[in-house]
């Protein structure tokens, strides 16, 4: 059985970006800077339409080191929530 009363719920994005309609790989550039301008730790949820960019974008977010924190499909298109870093390498 699981515990869905006792889970943690989902901390609430700082910021969020809507780059649904926005072609690989300017979603991914959009998103690389959004996240560079936030502070350290801050989250941040980005909005994907399906295929090719949901495919793409967190791959190369990880790439990058950012932490993808969730992935919610959201009927039409994917909420994406990833952190930035506190520590930059």
């Amino acid at each position: 059985m699981s515990n869905l009363a006792e889970s943690t719920p989902k901390p609430a994005p700082d910021a969020q970006l809507d780059l649904r309609g926005t072609p690989c790989p300017i979603n991914f550039v959009r998103t690389k800077l959004a996240i560079e301008q936030m502070t350290p730790g801050s989250l941040l949820e980005v909005w994907l339409d399906p295929g090719e960019p949901i495919e793409q974008v967190p791959d190369s977010l990880v790439m990058e080191g950012y932490l993808i924190e969730s992935v919610e499909d959201r009927s039409g298109y994917f909420a994406l929530n990833v952190r930035r870093p506190i520590a930059s390498a």
